[in-house]
């Protein structure tokens, strides 16, 4: 009697102390809603302020470039013509950049001039949303520490409209109920996918489920259980935003099934340099001095999956003859967020020279634009080989510049970018090192009219991928928030 009694005790206790901490936290939630109201009276301009949550605006990747086009769009003149009192703030953690700095580099890489009108709100506690931070509870940790970093952003200046172009939806409610703004996304990939959850199930190694938990029956299910209801969550909060943009059809299903509304989800494809690109005088064997340069774009992150790259140049070696490899470079041109992809990117420079590649491959970093467009001319071959790319802007790209691309086959390049029928085959879908080898070895060994046939046909598929079609879509999009704003 005496320990039920306890107990019940225990668990009155326990209730109430919840009690009182869902009531503070309720008063503290409120007093920051009354607080960000009165800084946003008190703003001594009548001018529409637009926020776009990027904390790794500087990175150079795809989803800088999604940002920079929208910037851009923005700031267009028929946009200005339209809403003259349009103020665009962007919310940063690159603390060692100077704002003239990050434009610079926004043409540099991009070809995107912005006005110098844009201000940058520096915040410092971005090493709350890095995974480095969190061994354990990754997507949770990351999560968490998104909404510390958006009431510092918050904190700092309160905007009507912000704009989230990284994916951290856990801050839309706090943007939306407590600092009162007009929200809207775009979402390049769900934070938690059905086939992330597929891969624990099946018990299956990844670089999002380590082989001791995909080895162990009951860490697999006890991480299946915080993966359903980390999704529910995640969900809920995906929801709150006003406006959805994703970039893919991929990308949509899975946004459509874990946030459930369709009705507020526009697919709007990520914007691609086709239009300069596919202007570019395609080069012959010969003019290629004969050599066959293979092309890798992307940033040197572990879902991109490099090593990839190296195993299938290694396997390309025992298939091509001798004076054909010797001819063979593997050109992996890419971004570093941080010291982590630096340590990534000596990592496969190792691993080249484990496989005897050193030679044949060469690693290009933070390259100017006028660079890549150089590769892309002496390029033969385009190589992607990311699992469940979101969209692929590279494999895009590759496409326009008359490169053919072999890219793996899964997410958007399979949904949205490559087509694999005779008659409007336009690129080459692969999975395992063996099978990319194999491809490459093909197009290598093809006649020049047939190379010719595909890049005419792949050149032909990538107009709806512009930059025009991008900020045509994008304003269209947001467009009610600016005309409720200022009606």
């Amino acid at each position: 009697m005496r320990i039920v009694f306890s107990l019940n005790m225990l668990v009155g206790i326990v209730l109430c102390k919840m009690f009182c901490v869902l009531i503070i936290l309720s008063i503290l939630l409120l007093m920051l809603k009354k607080q960000y109201s009165k800084m946003r009276a008190n703003r001594t301009h009548s001018e529409t302020v637009v926020a776009f949550f990027h904390p790794y605006c500087n990175s150079g990747g795809g989803g800088e470039r999604v940002l920079w086009a929208a910037v851009s769009a923005i700031q267009n003149k028929y946009n200005h013509l339209k809403y003259p009192n349009v103020h665009i703030i962007i919310y940063t953690g690159d603390l060692d950049a100077h704002p003239e700095q990050i434009l610079n580099k926004a043409e540099k890489v991009f070809n995107y001039k912005i006005e110098q009108k844009v201000e940058f709100i520096y915040l410092h506690g971005r090493k709350w949303v890095e995974p480095s931070m969190y061994p354990y509870f990754t997507l949770l940790g990351q999560s968490l520490g998104s909404l510390w970093l958006a009431l510092e952003a918050l904190n700092t200046f309160v905007p009507d409209i912000c704009i989230d172009t990284m994916g951290y939806a856990f801050t839309y409610p706090l943007f939306r109920y407590i600092g009162g703004c007009r929200v809207a996304t775009y979402t390049h990939y769900p934070t938690i996918s059905t086939d992330m959850m597929r891969h624990v199930y099946r018990r299956t190694v990844s670089h999002n489920n380590s082989r001791a938990i995909a080895r162990n029956p009951f860490l697999s299910a006890a991480k299946l259980f915080y993966y359903k209801l980390f999704g529910l969550i995640y969900g809920w909060v995906g929801s709150r935003a006003e406006i959805i943009m994703v970039n893919s059809s991929w990308t949509e299903e899975h946004i459509n099934a874990i946030w459930k509304c369709p009705l507020r989800t526009h697919k709007i494809y990520p914007p691609c340099n086709v239009k300069h690109l596919t202007s570019l005088p395609l080069l012959d064997d010969d003019e290629k001095c004969k050599n066959i340069r293979i092309l890798s774009v992307a940033q040197f992150r572990p879902e991109k999956n490099h090593p990839l790259m190296l195993k299938a140049m290694y396997e390309l070696r025992s298939i091509v003859e001798e004076e054909i490899w010797e001819k063979t470079r593997l050109i992996l041109i890419g971004s570093c967020r941080n010291f982590e992809d630096e340590v990534r990117m000596k990592d496969m420079q190792d691993l080249s020279k484990h496989f005897a590649l050193d030679e044949n491959v060469e690693f290009k970093l933070n390259v100017p634009y006028s660079e890549l467009l150089s590769e892309f001319q002496r390029a033969t071959i385009g190589l992607h080989t990311m699992w469940n790319e979101h969209f692929g802007i590279s494999v895009v790209e590759c496409m326009a510049a008359g490169l053919i691309v072999v890219a793996h086959a899964s997410g958007g390049p399979r949904a949205d970018i490559i087509e694999i029928q005779q008659g409007s085959q336009n690129g080459f879908l692969a999975t395992e090192a063996e099978e990319y080898a194999t491809i490459m070895a093909h197009i290598i060994n093809m006649h020049s009219e047939g190379r010719n046939a595909i890049r005419t046909v792949a050149r032909a598929s990538v107009n709806r991928f512009s930059d025009e079609v991008f900020e045509r879509e994008f304003l269209r999009t947001i467009e009610p928030f600016f005309r409720q704003k200022q009606e």
